[in-house]
C-alpha cells in the first residue's frame, strides 16, 4: 500500500518567492545559513578539484576529526567508526529508521516538530505518535509524555534545539527523558543537527544520558555548508555496521569533495563564531520588533535560528497568511501547518539566518503591513 504524506509547504511559498516580480526576497522560509562555507573549506575545495578524480569514499579522516569534536564540546570519547558519513542530515535519519525499526512500529515526537519526522515515519510504514506539546513543556517532550503513553512506543525523536521553535531541553530533563524510553523499551532518535547555535548556554548531547541513542548530526547548519549535503548518523558501537551496510546500499556515499571540505571546516570555529554573533543580533532585534507588531507569542528561541509566532489573531491559515505576506512585503515565511498539522494554522515560522540589514528591512516592510491588520 502507498504512503500518503504531506507537501513541505515551505518549498511551496520558496517557489512563489522566486516567481515575484519586481521586488527583493527577503528569504526567512528556509533554515539555511545565508553565509557560505568557512574560507578553510572552499580553500581545501579548490585544491581537491584540481588535484584528486575522487570517488566513492567514506573518509577515515573525516570521522576522526568528528571524535575530535565530540570531545571537545561534550567530553565524550566516541571510537570514529560509529560516524556513518551520509548525504546530510535527512538521509541520516532514513537510516536510522530504516535499518533499526519495523513497519507498524510506533515513534513518538513532539507537535509542533520538523516536516520530515512525521512524513519520513509514513513513508516508511512506520506510525508517527505525535504529542502535543505546548508552553507547558517549552513546546518539547518530557518524560512524563513517554511515560504515560499506552502502549509503549518503540522509538522516541527527540530534537534539540529544535525546529521550529528553538528551544532546548535541559541536561536534567534529556536525562529523565533517557531513563523513560530505557524503560519502556524504546530507542531514542536525537536530532543534534542545531548544535552549536545557542544563545542560552550550550545544547547538551543525548549521548551523555544514553550511550545507544542514535545521533544525527550535519553541516549545513552551524558549519553554513547547505548545499555541500554532508552529514553523519551517530550509531552505538554494536550497530554501527549494519547502520553502514544500509548506507551503502541505499545512498552509496556521502559527497567525496564535500568530505574534504567538512575536515577544514570543523577547525573554522573564530569564522562560524562570527556567524552565531550575526544569528544572535537578528533575534534580539526581531524579539524586540515582533511585540511592537501584535506578535507577543513566540516560542523561546533558545538555540537555532528561528522564531515561531502565533498569528492566530489574524488568520487560522497560515499557508494563505505567509503567501498574502510574501506577496505584499517580499517576507517569504514558513507556514505553520509544516510543523504542526493540528495547531500549526494559527502560527509561522521566521528564519532569522539572513544578514542583519535583511534582518533590518524584514521588519521596516512588515511593521506597516501588520499595523493594517491589527488596528
Amino acid at each position: 500500500m502507498l504512503s500518503e504524506i504531506d507537501p513541505f509547504y515551505a518549498m511551496e511559498i520558496n517557489r512563489l518567492a522566486h516567481h515575484l516580480k519586481g521586488r527583493t526576497v527577503i528569504h526567512m522560509e528556509y533554515g539555511q545559513p545565508s553565509t557560505g562555507a568557512p574560507q578553510a573549506a572552499l580553500a581545501v575545495a579548490h585544491r581537491v578539484l584540481d588535484t584528486d578524480a575522487m570517488g566513492y569514499w567514506e573518509s577515515r579522516p573525516l570521522q576522526e576529526a568528528l571524535a575530535s569534536l565530540y570531545r571537545r564540546r561534550y567530553g565524550l570519547t566516541i571510537a570514529p567508526e560509529r560516524f556513518v558519513l551520509t548525504c546530510g542530515a535527512s538521509p541520516a535519519l532514513v537510516l536510522a529508521l530504516s535499518a533499526f525499526f519495523s513497519p507498524g512500529d510506533r515513534v513518538v515526537l513532539a507537535r509542533p516538530g520538523y516536516v520530515a519526522y512525521r512524513n519520513v515515519l509514513k513513508a516508511l510504514h512506520l506510525v508517527p505518535v505525535e504529542i502535543a506539546c505546548g508552553p507547558e513543556t517549552r513546546y518539547q517532550l518530557s518524560a512524563a509524555h513517554v511515560e504515560a503513553l499506552d502502549p509503549a512506543p518503540q522509538g522516541v525523536i527527540v530534537a534539540s534545539p529544535a525546529n521550529p521553535t528553538g528551544t532546548i531541553i535541559a541536561g536534567a530533563e534529556l536525562q529523565k527523558i533517557a531513563d523513560a524510553a530505557r524503560a519502556r523499551g524504546a530507542i531514542i532518535i536525537s536530532d543534534e543537527i542545531y548544535h552549536g547555535l545557542s544563545y542560552t548556554g550550550p545544547a547538551a548531547t543525548m549521548l551523555a544520558f544514553d550511550p545507544e541513542a542514535f545521533v544525527v548530526g550535519s553541516f549545513s547548519k552551524y558549519f553554513s555548508m547547505v548545499a555541500w549535503r554532508l552529514g553523519w548518523l551517530l550509531a552505538p558501537e554494536d550497530k554501527a555496521e549494519r547502520a553502514r551496510a544500509f548506507c551503502g546500499n541505499m545512498f552509496l556515499t556521502a559527497p567525496s569533495l564535500s568530505q574534504h571540505a567538512g575536515i577544514a571546516a570543523l577547525e573554522a570555529t573564530d569564522e562560524l563564531e562570527k556567524h552565531v554573533d550575526v544569528y544572535r543580533t537578528n533575534r534580539d532585534l526581531l524579539l524586540k520588533a515582533l511585540p511592537r507588531l501584535g506578535l507577543d507569542r513566540i516560542a523561546p528561541p533558545d538555540g537555532a535560528f528561528y522564531l515561531y509566532v502565533d498569528v492566530g489573531h489574524l488568520t487560522d491559515d497560515s499557508l494563505q497568511f505567509c503567501k498574502q505576506m510574501l506577496t505584499d512585503t517580499g517576507v517569504a515565511a514558513a507556514p505553520g501547518i509544516d510543523f504542526d498539522p493540528v495547531e500549526g494554522r494559527h502560527y509561522i515560522r521566521l528564519s532569522f539566518a539572513v544578514s542583519t540589514a535583511e534582518t533590518e528591512e524584514a521588519i521596516a516592510r512588515l511593521a506597516p503591513w501588520f499595523a493594517a491588520r491589527t488596528r
